[in-house]
């Protein structure tokens, strides 16, 4: 049995990146333990699971029903009601990170964390199992070697959250929701993760995401794996992306 830890901002995450590897990774016999800045019970992005807002588009914004059957057993779960705060982590204590993704304002209290960015180069130096998906890859992006000026990823191939999705979203939505899909107006995740990169190349996109993936329908999925570090872009892969960690850390 693996030791998992799975950090979260206190709300904005994505219900679907999250609750789904927690949920499969406790049916598999793994432990996982929840994080958030100051050890109180996090809450996913409303707008994701209600699709308040979206107008017409709630359907292929909204998370599916596997995300929310997933999202509504998890916050039942004493592991999600009772995290830890970022500054109690102790990397030794874990064999496994994972990193979920999340575009809503409520974001960037994770993703610009310094205790995380400090701690993340832990896991890669103890050739411990990281994973991420979308945003979550921006936090890797942004944690640094240290005594370097190279962040975790640089030298290892990746994938995150596509820019032409990132913008085809924005554009769709800005007239309702403002930047709500730009959660750095400036830049878009591909571009930023893509500048800590040893060569743009490393970036994977996979193939076009066009529809989500499943449990049945794992070859909807696109998962880049560098040795003990695996990534997906966004929620559609997320099914395929836990499969993968599950048998990394059976293995």
């Amino acid at each position: 049995m693996a030791k998992i830890l799975i950090p979260i901002p206190l709300f904005d995450f994505d219900p679907t990146e999250v609750s789904i590897p927690a949920i499969e990774l406790i049916n598999s016999g793994h432990e996982v333990v929840f994080s958030t800045p100051d050890g109180n019970m996090g809450k996913a992005d409303q707008r994701v699971i209600t699709g308040e807002g979206f107008g017409w588009l709630k359907t292929l914004l909204c998370a599916d029903s596997n995300g929310r059957n997933a999202y509504l057993k998890l916050i039942e779960l004493n592991t999600f009601k009772k995290p830890i705060a970022y500054d109690q982590i102790d990397p030794s204590d874990f064999d496994c990170i994972f990193l979920p993704g999340g575009h809503a304002p409520g974001m960037k209290q994770y993703l610009e964390s310094k205790s995380l960015q400090k701690l993340i180069p832990d896991f890669f130096e103890s050739n411990k199992i990281v994973a991420a998906v979308c945003h979550g890859v921006v936090l890797l992006a942004r944690s640094m070697v240290p005594n370097t000026e190279h962040s975790v990823l640089y030298g290892k191939t990746t994938t995150a959250l596509l820019k032409s999705q990132e913008m085809s979203a924005y554009h769709l939505t800005k007239h309702r929701l403002g930047n709500y899909y730009k959660t750095y107006p400036e830049t878009t995740v591909e571009m930023e993760v893509k500048s800590q990169l040893k060569c743009p190349n490393d970036f994977k996109k996979g193939p076009l995401p066009l529809f989500r993936d499943s449990p049945k329908r794992l070859n909807r999925g696109f998962v880049n794996i560098d040795g003990n570090y695996l990534s997906a872009r966004w929620p559609g892969d997320i099914h395929l992306l836990t499969e993968k960690l599950i048998k990394k850390l059976t293995k």
